[in-house]
């Protein structure tokens, strides 16, 4: 028997991605449409990326393994 390899999940494979340190990034949401309603500010924050929280890292690492 030869030995068996896991796949990537491919959704968080396109959503989620690391960091030098080992924290898992991701792109803000709310930045799709209806830009006019939404004040500058909340507009500028999008643009950054964020980090995973601490109770989903787990998940996310389990779902992207050999990362």
């Amino acid at each position: 028997m030869g030995k068996f390899k896991l796949k990537p999940n491919k959704g968080v494979k396109k959503r989620f991605r690391f960091s030098g340190k080992g924290k898992i990034k991701h792109d803000k949401a709310n930045k799709g449409h209806l830009k006019s309603a939404k004040n500058a500010k909340r507009r500028r924050k999008t643009r950054l990326t964020g980090t995973v929280h601490k109770t989903q890292d787990k998940m996310i690492r389990t779902l992207l393994p050999y990362q």
